[in-house]
């Protein structure tokens, strides 16, 4: 008799802790939940003003790239009087340069574009 009245105690017991953990959980989902509505909230919705300002991101950083290097060749001819060699060739670099910084931005564009289309 005294085992059967163990048996039933373990068995309260093991319901408590179940019903206790069902209740935690339910209270965690509720606060994961509302996280997740106030991130929601938070973030900007993409707007077309704001294709706008990348466009003129990404044109700005080329433009800046070849104007670094038309300015490096240019004092480079200056000082060494190699003209128009370093401004040829510092013209390449600076264009290069210009296209890996657009691709670099747009490349990081694509993928918080793709991390805002997976949360959706």
């Amino acid at each position: 008799m005294a085992d059967n009245d163990k048996a039933k105690e373990g068995a309260q017991v093991g319901q408590n802790r179940d019903s206790d953990l069902n209740e935690r959980r339910e209270r965690l989902s509720r606060a994961l939940e509302g996280q997740r509505g106030e991130e929601a909230a938070r973030q900007p919705k993409q707007s077309q003003s704001s294709g706008y300002g990348q466009a003129l991101k990404l044109g700005s950083e080329f433009i800046a790239g070849v104007l670094v290097g038309v300015a490096l060749g240019w004092g480079i001819d200056s000082v060494a009087g190699t003209s128009p060699w370093g401004l040829i060739v510092f013209l390449m670099l600076g264009f290069a340069a210009g296209v890996m910084n657009v691709i670099r931005s747009s490349g990081s564009m694509k993928t918080s574009d793709r991390n805002s289309d997976t949360e959706d």
